[in-house]
């Protein structure tokens, strides 16, 4: 009887890529995100509101395709922008609003507005998180009106394991788009983040698609932490 064969592993594509190439990448991919973040901070069309809490954060839903994109908009009282952005996009403070979170770290500055970031959940993460990781470009721009924009986004697959091979004790997710788009008032300012997750691994599209559970939570300990740094 000849031997068995061991089944093969698994093989994981990574392209290697130049600074240049991966620029002009993460700059075409983040244009596109950034105007469907400010087209879902101005419309309607096809947002189907989930709940609205008591402290008037609506958090709404949109198909598409097979994955929910969601949505959450709030005021802001007596803070600008600027305080909002440097709270929600400080990487060492991300912990203390998203406690699934173990480890954000950045990979590498593409440009003084640009990174590329890891973002690691760990084994006691909730089961959308649990044991996942994403490597995503953070871009951040101000517009002309002056909104203030945070596009975020996972790079394609091959890419990343360019950049940071995956280890085999961690699921790879896919942050399809995401990011804040904060409009200025008076004296405060009009916050709307979306976000549309693919975690990967064995979860059904129903469980991921309840996501918006976890987005009020987000969203509730990062208006504490604002208001603490305000």
């Amino acid at each position: 009887m000849p031997p068995k064969m061991s089944s093969p592993s698994p093989c994981t594509r990574s392209w290697s890529i130049s600074e240049d190439s991966l620029r002009r990448y993460v700059h075409f991919a983040s244009d596109s995100c950034i105007q469907e973040l400010l087209s879902a901070s101005v419309g309607n069309d096809g947002w189907k509101v989930v709940t609205v809490n008591s402290d008037g954060v609506e958090i709404s839903k949109r198909r598409s395709g097979p994955l929910h994109t969601f949505r959450s908009r709030w005021l802001l009282k007596s803070l600008s922008p600027h305080q909002f952005i440097t709270v929600a996009t400080a990487i060492d403070a991300a912990k203390q609003w998203d406690p699934d979170l173990v480890e954000a770290r950045y990979i590498k500055d593409v440009e003084d507005n640009l990174s590329i970031i890891r973002l690691r959940f760990g084994d006691n993460s909730k089961p959308l998180f649990r044991n996942r990781e994403f490597i995503v470009y953070e871009r951040r721009e101000t517009m002309e009106d002056g909104t203030l924009v945070v596009a975020v986004a996972s790079l394609p697959k091959e890419i990343a394991a360019g950049l940071h091979p995956k280890q085999n004790n961690v699921i790879r997710g896919l942050l399809l788009q995401s990011g804040w788009v904060v409009e200025k008032l008076d004296d405060s300012c009009v916050v709307t983040y979306v976000i549309q997750l693919d975690p990967a691994g064995w979860l059904p599209k129903f469980f991921v698609n309840r996501i918006n559970t976890k987005l009020v939570m987000i969203i509730d300990n990062l208006r504490k932490l604002v208001a603490t740094e305000a």
